[in-house]
């Protein structure tokens, strides 16, 4: 096939295209809400009744659909998995059992792979859902429940690559995945375990323990020592802050970076005043337990730097928003 090159493209009407094809696609996927029917909650049912996996299938770019589909679902509650049609044939049949359910792709529904393996997989004693364009065809009557993801037209020019049919099959998969997400009362928490790797993750799954700096390392004084001793403190610590406790490491207060600078307007004899009397009382302080999320949240709110960690008002750690940007939480 020749090259086009850059210069030949005709901008008006290659934005002409690209809305024609966004056009098609959104009515594609609009137009599957009036024919959503029971069908859809017999596919639903299938899946939340299901003691084993819900394996996905398809080929080409159906297969590349249907992958996607396992994906989503075995993030949002549902175990699955996909396994290519083709595959299934060649000994990968052996990987689905009586306990599953097969949902299987195909917008002609008439998909020779699918369909040499479907009268297998239902002597197996699996149940089968199928995603078509097609009511009539051959996967969608052995189906145990049909959902039609038949569309007008490709957004194809030449009306053949799969485009808007893939779309709307996609659109379905999930819609079906949310659907079976709120019946299971799948959780933000809930997500966040098996997303341990992002973001959301670490905000749900780190507690402040997990990044907080131990005792040992947190700097500590008393309230009747001196300023002066409460700013070799914070030097040694690199936390811009001391924290004052009892000897029996009850906090009564905190000495920051902003504590020295407004003591330093007040106070002229930096080593001959307790910092006691320059301490900010009664400091914000966090659990252990709570989600380091949380701790951002009280730090940003409150338009603080560090925070002590307590439990029943005895230091036992702190953290500052380095910790919490190491561990990227924020």
């Amino acid at each position: 096939m020749d090259q086009i090159p850059a210069s030949g493209v005709d901008p008006a009407a290659a934005l002409e295209l690209a809305r024609k094809v966004l056009r098609i696609e959104s009515a594609a996927v609009t137009g599957l809400i009036d024919r959503l029917d029971d069908g859809f909650v017999a596919a639903l049912r299938l899946i939340l009744a299901c003691r084993g996996r819900v394996v996905v299938s398809g080929i080409g770019k159906s297969g590349h659909i249907a992958r996607k589909i396992a994906a989503t679902l075995a993030s949002t509650g549902t175990p699955a998995y996909f396994v290519h049609a083709a595959e299934a044939a060649h000994g990968d049949l052996g990987m689905i059992t009586r306990d599953d359910v097969m949902v299987a792709l195909s917008n002609s529904g008439e998909s020779e792979e699918l369909l040499t393996i479907v009268p297998l997989v239902k002597r197996e004693g699996a149940r089968l859902i199928a995603i078509t364009g097609n009511p009539a065809s051959m996967l969608a009557r052995e189906a145990d429940a049909h959902l039609d993801a038949g569309v007008a037209e490709e957004a194809c020019p030449l009306n053949l690559a799969p485009t808007a049919s893939t779309t709307a099959a996609l659109a379905l998969g999930d819609a079906l995945a949310v659907a079976l997400l709120d019946a299971r009362g799948f959780s933000a928490t809930d997500f966040a375990r098996s997303h341990p790797g992002g973001r959301l993750g670490r905000q749900l799954l780190t507690h402040v323990r997990d990044v907080m700096r131990p005792l040992a390392a947190v700097p500590t004084i008393g309230a009747e020592d001196s300023v002066a001793d409460a700013v070799l403190a914070i030097s040694r610590g690199g936390m811009g802050m001391a924290a004052i406790v009892t000897p029996a490491r009850r906090v009564v207060g905190i000495f920051t970076d902003g504590d020295l600078r407004r003591a330093l307007e007040k106070v002229r004899d930096l080593a001959g005043t307790p910092v006691g009397e320059v301490m900010t009382r009664a400091p914000r302080s966090i659990a252990p337990g709570r989600l380091a999320a949380e701790a951002a949240q009280m730090m940003e709110a409150f338009k603080i730097n560090q925070i002590l960690v307590t439990e029943d008002e005895t230091l036992v750690g702190a953290l500052n928003t380095h910790d919490l940007f190491r561990a990227k939480v924020i």
